[in-house]
């Protein structure tokens, strides 16, 4: 039997077949995925082959249990390096169409460094992404300013970006006719909001929230485990962990600038096929970088990712 998996538990995942009848799944032995060490093996957004269990009529809560004993082919991933240190990576969602990173300029503030790093890895990926940025309605003054300057910033390397207020609800019906026939995943930090702009977009989902810590302006963990639901008008939308950092995995230094669209742009001027635009002479992109054509910030994020092939390097936040 086939299915899709549509919620992960860590211990369990919930697969539903084509029928539309749900079980709940533990995977075959010592399931792995080729190639990838990985903290899920199966993650959300996966096509699985599962047998059901066989059980008596009588046993009605384990009519609906089976074993996943195949993985079929993902089109795509969301993977960053996981803070397990037992492990190397965590596959966030598979076979995305689009996904939404959900920003907030304040309470709490999205780092620049972690929107570049989560766009690398949808690169890498062929995902297309949308910035979200949120909670509009409480941006005044100089934080207003500042975020229409991100916002030209990536608009003018090619992303598309929205503002969105699940609270007075801008922009929330075009955001509604995107994952209209979709599979969308939502991420981003905990606290900006990802919970309360499903329940605006979906109020029939209901998904539990919470508040940004008064203290440290950083938010608290309200989704424990990713959850796939499906939502009115077709296609689903697939609500994830706040993450705190994001890790890149899988990245040679080589292939790094291939993912930062402008760098690639600029590289094609550089005089060595090989260059890491971090010292050599004639390097069209440290040139970019001196005209501001690259901004600094984009930059010095590539110049952090260069250094995660550093066993150590993912312990502190980014």
């Amino acid at each position: 039997m086939k299915g899709l998996v549509i919620r992960n538990t860590g211990y369990s995942y919930t697969v539903k077949n084509d029928d539309g009848d749900v079980y709940d799944c533990k995977i075959k032995g010592n399931f792995r995925i080729k190639g990838i060490r990985t903290t899920n093996p199966i993650a959300i957004g996966d096509r699985v082959e599962f047998t059901p269990e066989k059980t008596s009529d009588m046993d009605i809560e384990q009519a609906h249990q089976g074993l996943i004993t195949k993985l079929e082919d993902r089109k795509n991933y969301i993977i960053r390096k996981s803070t397990n240190l037992s492990k190397q990576s965590h596959i966030i969602a598979a076979n995305v169409d689009l996904c939404f990173l959900i920003v907030t300029v304040t309470q709490p503030e999205t780092s620049l460094t972690f929107i570049d790093r989560f766009l690398a890895s949808t690169e890498a990926y062929r995902i297309p992404t949308v910035l979200v940025f949120n909670k509009t309605d409480i941006i005044e003054g100089e934080w207003r300013e500042y975020l229409d300057g991100v916002i030209r910033l990536y608009e003018t390397i090619g992303y598309e970006c929205m503002r969105i207020s699940a609270k007075t609800g801008e922009g929330v019906e075009r955001l509604r006719e995107k994952i209209s026939g979709n599979i969308v995943c939502l991420s981003g930090n905990s606290g900006v909001g990802k919970s309360t702009l499903i329940n605006t977009l979906f109020p029939g989902l209901d998904l539990r929230t919470n508040e940004v810590s008064d203290a440290y302006g950083t938010g608290k963990h309200t989704t424990t485990f990713s959850e796939m639901y499906e939502v009115d008008g077709g296609g689903y939308i697939i609500d994830t962990p706040g993450i705190k950092g994001f890790g890149t995995f899988n990245m040679s230094r080589e292939e790094v600038g291939h993912y930062f669209k402008e760098i690639f742009h600029f590289s094609a001027d550089c005089r060595f096929n090989n260059c890491t635009h971090t010292h050599e002479p004639h390097c069209a992109v440290l040139e970019a970088v001196e005209r501001h054509d690259i901004s600094e910030s984009r930059y010095n994020s590539y110049l952090s990712m260069l250094e995660d092939e550093k066993e150590d390097k993912y312990r502190s936040a980014y």
